[in-house]
């Protein structure tokens, strides 16, 4: 009887452990900018990075520097479009895309900060691209089905025209804090190098240590990814926040168990805990580099959301989490955390589809090994 009580209270403690709220101390915190708003867009991609961008003008300069978001959306639309027209409407053409497209434009295009080109016109305050999308898949639509029997050069001007009037025309000369730029010089202002910055992914259907064309649907522009084994990626994420920089996020965040009202993301062991663990701490499942690899085959890991890891921290367990910088606002009926998000070692396991860091970020052996 007496073993049976001690077995029993055992299996009861463990049971109340199980479902303890979370307590988390922070780790790591790197500086960024305030969390806002992507609005009705599919735009995550440009803020993430945005983000990520203006945490790194911060790690070289000191500078707090809010940069427009839209003006790389702006310049970034135009080559979707062509995309998709010279193949003939067997592309792609989305709101989605990638960390390397916002790095393409500011390669091409420079910086510009938000007072400059803010993507909104008097009386709004808020982004909403619907109407614009709509437009602009009609319009495509036309010219693949090129009912002129012969496509004029008229398009390009034309969307052109849509994005003037949605989100503004291109701009070339702007006054911040008192000195003159254009969008290279504010660029080069910044010490922000785009070829300085590495993407990173791990799958085993390409060779490792070697780049290749990430297969899926938003990387409409074929950028290329340097493949290196699951616990090599985990270890870069690491490495550079302990050195102080933080990372740019591909990720997936159709989860049931990510939510950003509760501001954690986790990978439970037992799927019958999959909600409660949004409130509760409950064991995880161990993800190897083969069960990565079979979600992302049968479709359960997708390419969702892009997302800015900026610091570490711990549950009362021990057990490691990313703080991850989300771009949906700080409202406090739809958001947790001032609109951060906690994930789990194991879900940013499974559920990271790429990472963006400064080379200097990446560990010694890995480096090496990608001759960087």
């Amino acid at each position: 009887m007496k073993k049976f009580l001690f077995f029993f209270g055992i299996l009861l403690t463990t049971t109340l452990s199980a479902q303890e709220a979370y307590k988390f101390t922070t780790i790591t915190d790197l500086e960024t900018t305030p969390v806002i708003s992507q609005g009705i867009t599919g735009t995550c991609w440009s803020f993430s990075s945005i983000s990520f961008l203006e945490s790194e003008i911060i790690r070289l300069t000191g500078k707090k520097i809010d940069l427009s978001e839209m003006y790389q959306v702006r310049n970034t639309y135009p080559l979707k479009a062509e995309n998709y027209i010279m193949r003939q409407g067997k592309a792609q053409f989305s709101e989605g895309g990638l960390a390397h497209d916002v790095m393409n434009s500011v390669e091409k295009n420079g910086l510009v900060p938000e007072e400059a080109f803010s993507g909104l016109f008097a009386g709004e305050n808020t982004h909403n691209h619907a109407e614009m999308v709509a437009v602009l898949e009609a319009m495509l639509k036309t010219y693949v089905d090129n009912p002129g029997r012969k496509l004029s050069k008229k398009w390009r001007t034309a969307i052109s025209g849509v994005l003037d009037a949605y989100i503004g025309e291109n701009i070339e000369n702007f006054t911040y804090d008192g000195k003159q730029y254009n969008p290279q010089t504010f660029l080069a202002m910044t010490n922000i190098k785009p070829a300085d910055y590495v993407n990173m992914s791990s799958f085993t259907h390409a060779p490792f240590y070697s780049q290749f064309i990430l297969n899926i649907p938003d990387n409409w522009s074929n950028g290329s990814f340097y493949n290196v084994p699951l616990e090599e990626m985990m270890a870069t994420i690491d490495n550079a926040l302990e050195k102080g920089f933080t990372v740019e996020l591909d990720c997936d965040v159709s989860e049931k168990t990510f939510s950003s009202k509760d501001g954690v993301a986790v990978i439970p062991e037992n799927l019958e805990n999959n909600i409660k663990a949004l409130q509760g701490i409950y064991p995880e499942k161990k993800i190897t580099q083969e069960y990565r690899q079979d979600e992302f085959e049968n479709y359960a890991t997708t390419d969702d959301h892009l997302m800015h890891i900026t610091g570490l921290l711990r549950d009362q367990n021990g057990t490691k989490y990313y703080k991850v910088k989300n771009s949906w606002g700080t409202d406090e009926a739809r958001v947790a955390n001032g609109g951060y998000v906690y994930f789990s070692e194991a879900y940013m396991r499974l559920k990271a589809i790429s990472v963006t860091v400064h080379k200097d970020a990446l560990p010694k052996n890995t480096a090496n090994k990608l001759n960087l």
